[in-house]
């Protein structure tokens, strides 16, 4: 086996996204599992991948890593096309589903690894002991894998996704089977990531994970990307509400600018008002010679905006 090269993977030039994808498509039999997924993820950036059951989710990542060949389309990683063996290199991937030899130690798992990413062998203990302290599993690196609970074996797989260390990283429901511990320990994982400037694509159905950490979001349903952008643009602004005494409709006239403005008695809501905005308004509302004794803000949720692009009704 050749030894991994230090240098970055190949790439085409003018492509600056870390993913690609042009019109990819996939069927199993009549079914069809993506249709014509349009998808760009920058690079260094923590992008959410979300979806309902069956939406395409689970077949996008195994297009992205060359587990599955697209029956249309076009897609790139790191700048080379899909299934491009260097590239994949500099990929470290957690899929939702996996299972380690339960004789091994947690050490002797991520050596394995080291060896199938095709890692300099003289890096192998360094890149060993760096993944078990990013993890939490220092302690127990020399601790067979079947003594291990669900959680730290997630752990452990995340440890084995960090090897490398990657230029971009897949992770697949990667907070499943953790504590609130774990799931904070992940999402300051995934922060220093992007923070060395690394890719992360992250693959969850735990909405508020995905709007704790990532930079951009897109919601795919039946096979297609029907929304991408982020949060803020995703949820369209947010309203406010105020509870003030001393205005009329005649003085809230110039409120127009900060959006669309609604005055039910002493109840006065502002729709697609921008955050930064909202002490502006204020001031200004104190200007017209009202007295504020309440600011409320009313954004909409995530779950609420995934559940209307997806044509779901939320619970009652």
């Amino acid at each position: 086996m050749s030894e991994r090269s230090s240098e970055g993977p190949p790439g085409v030039p003018g492509t600056d996204a870390a993913i690609r994808t042009v019109g990819l498509s996939k069927r199993y039999g009549h079914t069809i599992a993506l249709d014509g997924l349009d998808l760009e993820v920058p690079r260094g950036e923590v992008f959410g991948f979300l979806g309902p059951n069956g939406a395409g989710k689970t077949t996008a990542v195994k297009l992205l890593l060359g587990l599955a060949y697209p029956a249309s389309g076009q897609g790139w990683l790191l700048g080379a096309p899909l299934g491009d063996r260097r590239a994949r290199l500099h990929v470290g991937y957690l899929p939702e589903l996996f299972r380690y030899q339960p004789w091994l130690t947690a050490r002797e798992v991520l050596g394995l690894h080291c060896r199938l990413a095709a890692l300099d062998r003289a890096r192998w203990a360094e890149a060993v002991d760096s993944a078990l302290a990013a993890v939490g599993l220092a302690d127990r690196g020399d601790d067979r894998v079947g003594g291990f609970s669900k959680g730290m074996q997630q752990r452990l797989g995340l440890g084995v996704a960090l090897l490398g260390p990657p230029d971009l990283v897949i992770l697949d429901e990667p907070t499943s089977a953790l504590d609130p511990v774990g799931r904070q320990d992940v999402r300051r994982i995934i922060r220093e990531l992007r923070d060395r400037g690394t890719t992360v694509f992250l693959n969850s159905h735990l909405l508020t994970e995905v709007e704790r950490v990532c930079d951009r979001v897109a919601v795919v349903d039946h096979g297609r990307v029907v929304a991408t952008g982020t949060l803020p643009e995703l949820l369209g602004g947010s309203t406010v509400a105020l509870r003030a005494t001393g205005l009329s409709a005649d003085t809230i006239a110039g409120l127009g600018r900060f959006g669309r403005v609604r005055l039910d008695g002493d109840r006065l809501e502002v729709e697609g008002i921008a955050p930064d905005e909202v002490p502006d308004l204020v001031a200004e509302v104190v200007r017209l010679g009202a007295r504020v004794h309440a600011v409320e803000p009313l954004q909409q949720t995530l779950e609420d905006r995934f559940l209307a692009l997806v044509g779901r009704e939320p619970a009652a």
